[in-house]
C-alpha cells in the first residue's frame, strides 16, 4: 500500500500512475473534487490512511508542517515518507529530524517532469536523505520515475530542485528576449527554433517548452506561473541566506515578478508575454 497526500495535478497523476502499475493506493486531499477525481482512478480516499510508504505532494513547507506530525503519529516505525513538495532545504532537514525521532525515514524528493511525466512514469526525482531509506522505496519510485538521483543528505534534493528551476526560469526569460530580437530583425521564431535547436544555443526552453506549449498555443504544461515564482523566490532566498551573489539569474527572477501573468496561468505564458514585449 502507498498513500499519496496532496492530490493536485502532480499528486493525482502520481496516484494514477501507481494504480495503473499495480498495487493498492490510498490518497487524501482537502478538496472534495480532487478526492473524487482520485476515486475515479480507483484510489481509496481516506483521511486516516498511513501506509508504510507515504508520498507527499503539497504546495509549501507550511502545509507539510501541518500534515507531518499527525502523519508520523500514525505511521509504524520503519516507514518512509517521500516528500515530493518543493521546499526550503532547511525545512526539509527539520522534517527529516522530526521523522527520525518518530522512527520513520524522510526523503526530500522534489520532481521534474510535470503531471505528464508523472502519468507516464518518466519523472526525474532528486533525492536527499539516507541511502538505506531510498533503497527501501526504490521499487515505488521506479513506477513513477525514469531517473532517481540520490544527491546527498537531507535537504540536498531541495537544493538540486531550486538550482534546476532557477535555470529553467532564466532560460525561458532569455529565450523569449532572444527570439524577440530575432523577430524584430525580421526572422520569425518558426525559422529561429530549428537553428537554435541544432546549434549551441539550445535548452529545454527552446527544445521543449517553446514548441510544445508556447508556439502551439497550448499552455497546458500543468505547472503554474505561481509555482515557478515560488521556486524562484526560494532559490533567491537560499542565495541571500548563504551570501552567494547572483546577477543574471536574479534579474531573470525579477522578470517573473514584474510580468503581469496571473499565478494560476501556465508558467510558459510568462515567456510568451516577454516575447510580446512586456517588460521591455
Amino acid at each position: 500500500m502507498v498513500t499519496v497526500i496532496g492530490l493536485g495535478q502532480m499528486g493525482l497523476a502520481m496516484a494514477g500512475r501507481l494504480m495503473a502499475t499495480g498495487g493498492e493506493v490510498s490518497g487524501w486531499d482537502l478538496d472534495a473534487g480532487r478526492r473524487a477525481a482520485a476515486m475515479a482512478l480507483g484510489v481509496a480516499a481516506t483521511e486516516t490512511a498511513a501506509a508504510p510508504v507515504v508520498i507527499l505532494s503539497l504546495p509549501n513547507a507550511a502545509v507539510v508542517a501541518r500534515v507531518l506530525p499527525d502523519l508520523l503519529s500514525r505511521m509504524a516505525p520503519g516507514g518512509v515518507v517521500i516528500d515530493c513538495s518543493t521546499l526550503e532545504p532547511e525545512a526539509a532537514r527539520s522534517f527529516a529530524a522530526a521523522a527520525e525521532a518518530a522512527g520513520v525515514a524522510y526523503l526530500d524528493a522534489p520532481v521534474s517532469g510535470g503531471p505528464g511525466g508523472a502519468a507516464a512514469g518518466t519523472l526525474t526525482v532528486m533525492i536527499g536523505g539516507p541511502a538505506a531509506a531510498l533503497a527501501l522505496v526504490q521499487p515505488t519510485l521506479a513506477r513513477i520515475a525514469a531517473r532517481v538521483l540520490h544527491v546527498g543528505g537531507s535537504g540536498a534534493g531541495q537544493v538540486a530542485k531550486l538550482v534546476n528551476n532557477l535555470l529553467v526560469a532564466t532560460h525561458l526569460v532569455v529565450a523569449a528576449e532572444a527570439f524577440r530580437l530575432g523577430a524584430a530583425a525580421g526572422v520569425a521564431v518558426e525559422q529561429l527554433l530549428p537553428v537554435v535547436n541544432a546549434a549551441s544555443g539550445r535548452s529545454a526552453a527552446t527544445e521543449v517548452n517553446w514548441p510544445r506549449w508556447i508556439a502551439s498555443g497550448g499552455f497546458d504544461s500543468g505547472f503554474s506561473a505561481g509555482l515557478m515564482r515560488k521556486d524562484v523566490r526560494l532559490a533567491l532566498a537560499l542565495a541571500e541566506g548563504l551570501g552567494v551573489p547572483l546577477d543574471a539569474t536574479a534579474r531573470a527572477g525579477l522578470a517573473w515578478e514584474k510580468v503581469r501573468v496571473p499565478d494560476a496561468a501556465d508558467f510558459n505564458r510568462v515567456a510568451s508575454a516577454i516575447f510580446e514585449g512586456e517588460g521591455a
